[in-house]
């Protein structure tokens, strides 16, 4: 039978409890990292940058359809749905986007 002090260090426990706690501070760091990609705040608690017209425009559509929720309760569960609409709608049409469409190709 092989004697114990013949393995390596990496065949014994000290070995995957140092893997473990590396792969814990792995997942520590990215999760600090990325937080608020994990996470988002709430569209209420979102600044609005005044010289951003695009900002704007979504901020007054979020005002109509938390009204508009707010009269016709039913409607709460498309809500989420009339927000992204309402922010694509912004970006297309206060410049958001790309000011000019893309060159077309060329043969």
């Amino acid at each position: 039978m092989a004697d114990s002090s013949d393995d390596s260090f990496l065949d014994r426990p000290a070995a995957r409890l140092l893997a473990a706690g590396v792969f814990c501070g792995v997942i520590a760091v990215l999760t600090i990292q990325h937080w608020d990609d994990l996470f988002p705040p709430p569209l209420e608690e979102m600044t609005v940058d005044s010289d951003d017209p695009a900002a704007l425009c979504i901020a007054r559509e979020r005002d109509q359809i938390e009204g508009m929720v707010a009269d016709n309760p039913q409607m709460a569960a498309q809500k989420d749905l009339f927000l992204q609409r309402a922010e694509a709608r912004c970006q297309a049409t206060a410049g958001g986007g790309s000011a000019a469409p893309p060159p077309l190709p060329t043969n």
